[in-house]
């Protein structure tokens, strides 16, 4: 079974998809890709696609509803040669995308999905693959219709987050509903949808997918992919996670190292930006262990590097 990082908005960036490679995973997703801001020029948009060195087996996010900006947008990633595929969101269901009629708005649309994917398809060589979910709410399933569209437009595989955009991110996972799809389907099945130890795993893998999709379980545990793979469980002591926190911290400083160079207008600072994602990320490493209330008391406090590098000193402490 592989096991596979899912894209994240707001954190599967270049620093957190090489924790995650480090980790165990055999694919990771770059955060969604604007199909709009790439076909009007958004640098924004290009820096979400930035890989850094030595970085493999990654997969770009793409996400609209317009076949022709899609087509011109998976043009520009197919030129830039970082990405082993390409891949159509229609599941997610923040309003922000479901307002431009993109991400999760897709499913009540097979022939919408269909038209974006062609378009993908006739703009690369790259395989095309697509993420979804089973319908809108529990009395409109369309997933096999998508399924009917996804194939005839040629994809070389679909994922499923088996939960119906109703659902968002909470409730029931469907895998009744993954199983058929599997049984149904000509291309690879990938599930996705709260798999968190073994134990969900082991669940979604009798419904016969050819790979799980790990998300927001990786984001205070990047090592997870080793553990489902190999039956274990880390122990994460006070130590593993001070060393998880201070890998991450030195690879976001090569990321912004390779912003800056690439971007000469990329006006974040190192401080800025470790900050940021401290607030947002960082501190999950440390949920549960002695000192993490002092930490998160700290939070909105802390703007340097060297004020996130400091911290460590508090778990030391307590």
């Amino acid at each position: 079974m592989k096991f596979v990082l899912a894209p994240l908005a707001g954190f599967t960036n270049a620093a957190f998809r090489t924790m995650c490679r480090l980790g165990g995973a055999d694919l990771t997703y770059t955060e969604m890709v604007s199909a709009a801001g790439l076909a009007h020029g958004s640098i924004a948009t290009r820096r979400l696609m930035e890989v850094l060195d030595g970085e493999r087996d990654v997969v770009c996010q793409l996400f609209g509803s317009k076949p022709d900006e899609i087509s011109v947008a998976t043009r520009e990633i197919s030129e830039t040669k970082r990405f082993v595929g390409i891949d159509l969101n229609a599941g997610c269901p923040m309003p922000k995308v479901v307002k431009e009629g993109a991400g999760a708005a897709l499913v009540k649309s097979p022939q919408l999905i269909y038209d974006c994917l062609k378009a993908m398809k006739d703009a690369t060589d790259l395989p095309i693959t697509l993420k979804t979910r089973p319908g809108p709410k529990p009395d409109q399933v369309k997933l096999f219709e998508i399924l009917d569209a996804a194939e005839k437009a040629g994809v070389s595989g679909i994922t499923l987050h088996a939960r119906f955009t109703s659902q968002a991110h909470g409730g029931d996972v469907h895998l009744d509903l993954l199983s058929e799809l599997v049984s149904r389907s000509k291309v690879p099945i990938t599930g996705n949808g709260s798999v968190v130890d073994g134990e969900s795993a082991l669940k979604m893998a009798q419904t016969g997918v050819d790979t799980i999709m790990i998300g927001r379980a990786a984001l205070n545990n990047p090592l997870i992919f080793n553990d489902l793979k190999n039956e274990t469980q880390t122990d994460l002591t006070r130590e593993k996670r001070l060393e998880l926190f201070s890998m991450h911290v030195d690879l976001l400083l090569k990321q912004h190292e390779m912003l800056v160079a690439k971007y000469p207008d990329y006006t974040t600072s190192a401080d800025d930006l470790v900050s940021c994602i401290f607030r947002t990320h960082l501190f999950r490493y440390f949920s549960g262990v002695r000192g993490s209330s002092e930490i998160r008391r700290r939070m909105n406090d802390i703007h340097t590097v060297k004020e996130v590098l400091e911290l460590k000193n508090v778990l030391k402490e307590n």
